[in-house]
């Protein structure tokens, strides 16, 4: 009995724990984006302003690499959600032999380290000669962007009943008519969970972008080139809380939609 009455004492501070040990550090950057000392991290600050949202508003290379990742994750976004979507119909409803194998091959790439993602892209840009532009950094995100959405269009059609397309059909209704009024409506959470996880991360996406970025420089490359080379720590500060803000509400909203059903939102990654 006393074993069973300490069980939930302990799983409550093994879970604070962890918790703790996940979130204290975000805290951290939170807490010396108001430090007034711009060279070292002293803990505690040894004082607290406003100034570097200021300073970091009006540091003006800030803004190409901020404007160039809103970009990259918009495009490939848009290319996961066509690309997976089509490519979980196909898979979802079709019954042929090599489909499993099939569908292993588009997970794959989130399974895979990134630097086995972004080495295996820059050696076939090298192969094929293309040069290293905005293109070349979409494509890489594109890669573990496509099975976000491609996971939650997968979960959410195998939910639907093929009755629902049967009865659109026999109503009179052709294969785009069902798609738009029928099927469509009925995955329009799935869709957005996954456009909108996809998005964040391919806006705060490190590793594959350093291998398919060439010159170029995202927010995420930039906070990295920040660190190795501070000129002002407490703005670098300031642009994570930016890019967590941009990562942490789509995922809040995914998983708000995605909550109570079998859609993996984002699993894997």
């Amino acid at each position: 009995m006393r074993s069973d009455a300490r069980l939930p004492l302990a799983l409550t501070l093994a879970a604070a724990g962890g918790l703790m040990f996940l979130h204290l550090p975000i805290l951290l950057i939170f807490l010396y984006a108001f430090t007034t000392d711009e060279r070292t991290y002293q803990f505690p600050p040894p004082g607290y302003t406003l100034q570097w949202f200021g300073v970091t508003w009006n540091r003006a290379d800030v803004w190409p690499p901020l404007w160039l990742s809103l970009k990259v994750a918009a495009v490939a976004t848009t290319l996961a959600l066509l690309l997976g979507s089509l490519a979980a119909a196909a898979l979802s409803r079709a019954s042929f032999f090599g489909r499993e194998q099939i569908s292993l091959l588009i997970i794959l790439p989130i399974a895979l380290p990134g630097i086995i993602t972004g080495m295996s892209l820059r050696s076939a840009y090298a192969v094929m000669d293309i040069p290293f532009s905005t293109l070349t950094i979409v494509l890489g995100h594109a890669t573990f962007c496509i099975v976000i959405v491609y996971n939650n269009a997968v979960a959410r059609l195998r939910r639907l009943s093929g009755a629902l397309a049967e009865a659109s059909a026999d109503l009179g209704a052709n294969a785009f008519q069902t798609f738009r009024f029928v099927i469509l409506p009925n995955m329009g959470s799935a869709l957005l969970a996954g456009g909108m996880l996809a998005f964040a991360l391919s806006f705060d996406e490190v590793i594959v972008t350093t291998f398919t970025a060439g010159q170029q420089s995202t927010l995420p490359i930039w906070m990295l080139n920040e660190l190795v080379r501070p000129r002002q720590r407490p703005v670098t500060n300031v642009v994570a809380i930016v890019v967590f803000a941009t990562t942490f509400v789509p995922i809040l909203l995914a998983y708000h939609l995605t909550r109570g059903g079998d859609a993996t939102a984002g699993a894997g990654k």
